[in-house]
């Protein structure tokens, strides 16, 4: 397959912004995708070369490097490309800009040998970007810049710019994960009527390319008999969220397994013979990171072949208190992870169970998955079932939420022991509910809000991004509808990490899936969570979270608390959630006494 049909396809899909025609165009070109690369489309459509769990390296072409490459391509000196760039702003089209300009000279055309159509193949290219991404040691930083200019060399105007923008991580195809869904459900289904089985699928082998390498191979019925598998992460159940403990209690029928809620890294343990892994609520393998963790599960956990999940929460050594999520974030950064290990000890407390010998527990009951989970613990101060109680009383589920956040706890997690409290990976439902300390208080919701625009400050903040424009994620549209502008709340190094990160993702115009009103100074690609405080959700007609044809919702007086980068922007809080705080506000609003001296 020539790469040329892809990158003709992304230079389409940039130009649209209705995601009904995206996901045509995207069904179209998978349609003329051959079997053997469409595992290696999808990849590149994701703009990765494998799924984050396989723990791959990274391409790790930076901007300077990318500039040397182009250089190199092109015969031109770097502060050529460093002026053009300056200029234009976009090193994809600084590449589509000068093989225009080569392609018109003979001499520039016969050294390059660009006169004729590309040759490149899929295959092809994709094999040169695993090497320059698994090149290390002495001379690796030649070998990525030789590599990637003898691409570019080769390439057609169209294909240079989007292979830079691949390299960059701009590809800015405004393509989530539920646009590809749709697109294989109606590529090999006929419909979005298949979208479920697909959904369901890459629910539990979280990996698209292997999902649509299997479809492609063996029809959309295949896809039914997929069941978890260790090494491939399943992705996770979430919460729903209310603040009343009676109204939770009405959700679950008066009946439910309540776990606390601990301030740790979610993380999904895998065993496969000899061999465990670690994942992130995320999907990424940070095995490496918790290698003591790893040490837990062999001593502690018994069996071949399982999955579970828990939370890794780190422990102060001498009192046994939980210490806050924070912690953690010093092992990413230590370069000697055993002195990291010393100095932030964890504990793994585990809350559920979705394969063990081979069967399938993602489709049985709660209660029957933690029975499971029991069984295969010895318990100690090291790996421990997550504490919980069962409830069946307002004042009692009321007690224990008290008694979570005195222990160093969030909140609790409140779930439903029906007989359809099933496993339900990557989705929300109110089968789990969390009952955060947050939500307490009468004027102050947490939120995990996604950056989608950046404003500059003024004052001691002039010329630096100083306020974000924030969004929560609508998972029926997959868009992003914003619903704040935050500009409090962030400390000097919080502001200094601010400007690299939007640095990183800024772009032009605004990203496909973000819908706005209000114009920022930058937009920036929705990749950065983060988590947000609030007094209260307000009417807005500025904002288009839940907008109806007057007025969308807002949060009022919103503060920067935390970034979430254990969260993707589709994890963000959604507008469904956002409607029902609001909802919740109104009622209680309605209930509050009236004071007859006013």
């Amino acid at each position: 397959m020539k790469f040329k049909l892809i990158a003709e396809y992304f230079d389409k899909l940039e130009k649209i912004s209705s995601r009904i025609q995206l996901t045509s165009l995207l069904s179209d070109l998978f349609k003329n995708t051959d079997k053997n690369t469409i595992s290696k489309v999808v990849y590149i459509i994701q703009g990765r070369l494998w799924p984050d769990f396989a723990g791959m390296p990274e391409i790790g072409m930076g901007e300077k490097f990318l500039i040397k490459s182009i250089a190199m391509a092109f015969s031109k000196k770097e502060e050529e490309i460093e002026k053009i760039y300056k200029r234009i702003g976009d090193l994809g089209e600084v590449a589509y800009t000068l093989k225009n300009e080569s392609k018109s000279s003979n001499i520039l055309s016969f050294i390059n040998n660009t006169t004729h159509d590309s040759e490149l193949e899929v295959e092809e290219v994709y094999e040169d970007l695993v090497k320059i991404a698994t090149s290390s040691g002495e001379g690796s930083r030649d070998v990525k810049i030789r590599t990637f200019a003898g691409i570019l060399r080769k390439a057609t105007p169209l294909e240079a710019k989007y292979l830079v923008r691949f390299v960059e991580g701009r590809l800015r195809l405004g393509i989530g994960d539920a646009t590809v869904l749709d697109a294989l459900a109606i590529t090999f289904g006929g419909s979005t009527e298949y979208r479920p089985i697909v959904e369901r699928a890459y629910n539990l082998r979280a990996d698209l390319g292997e999902i649509a390498k299997i479809i492609d191979a063996y029809g959309i019925e295949k896809l039914k008999t997929i069941s978890p598998t260790p090494g491939i992460p399943i992705r996770p159940m979430l919460a729903e969220r209310l603040a009343d403990p009676a109204e939770i209690m009405e959700k679950v029928n008066g009946n439910a397994l309540v776990d606390y809620k601990y301030d740790g890294e979610r993380a999904q343990i895998h065993k496969k013979g000899e061999d465990i892994y670690i994942f992130s609520r995320r999907m990424e393998n940070i095995t490496n990171q918790y290698i003591d963790v790893v040490d837990y599960v062999k001593k502690f956990i018994n069996g071949d072949n399982f999955i579970i999940e828990g939370e890794i929460v780190p422990i102060d050594p001498e009192s046994g208190e939980m210490r806050p999520f924070q912690e953690l974030m010093h092992r990413r950064r230590k370069n000697d992870i055993y002195q990291a290990i010393n100095e932030y000890p964890v504990s793994l407390f585990l809350f559920d169970l979705m394969l063990l010998n081979g069967q399938d527990y993602t489709t049985r009951p709660l209660l029957d998955r933690r029975a499971a989970l029991e069984s295969i613990i010895k318990e100690n101060d090291k790996v421990r079932i997550a504490s919980h109680i069962m409830v069946n009383d307002v004042n009692k589920l009321k007690e224990y939420f008290y008694q979570a956040v005195a222990d160093g706890a969030e909140g609790v997690m409140i779930k439903s022991v029906s007989p359809d409290s099933v496993y339900k990976a990557g989705s929300r439902g109110w089968l789990w509910i969390k009952l955060k300390r947050d939500y307490q208080s009468e004027m102050a919701d947490t939120v995990d809000l996604v950056v989608v625009g950046a404003f500059y400050g003024k004052g001691k903040r002039g010329g630096k991004f100083s306020s974000l424009l924030m969004a929560a994620y609508n998972p029926e549209k997959d868009v992003f509808e914003t619903v704040c502008k935050v500009a409090s709340g962030f400390s000097d190094q919080e502001l200094d990490e601010l400007q690299k990160k939007i640095e990183q993702l800024k772009r032009d115009e605004k990203h496909p899936r973000v819908i706005s009103n209000m114009s920022p100074d930058v937009w920036v690609s929705p990749a950065i969570v983060a988590e947000i405080i609030g007094a209260e959700i307000t009417i807005s007609p500025l904002h288009t979270c839940c907008k109806n044809d007057k007025a969308g919702l807002s949060i009022r007086f919103p503060r920067f608390v935390r970034w979430r980068d254990d969260k993707s922007p589709e994890d963000a809080t959604t507008n469904q959630e956002i409607m029902e705080m609001y909802s919740r506000q109104l009622k209680k609003i309605e209930d509050k006494p009236v004071d007859e001296n006013i």
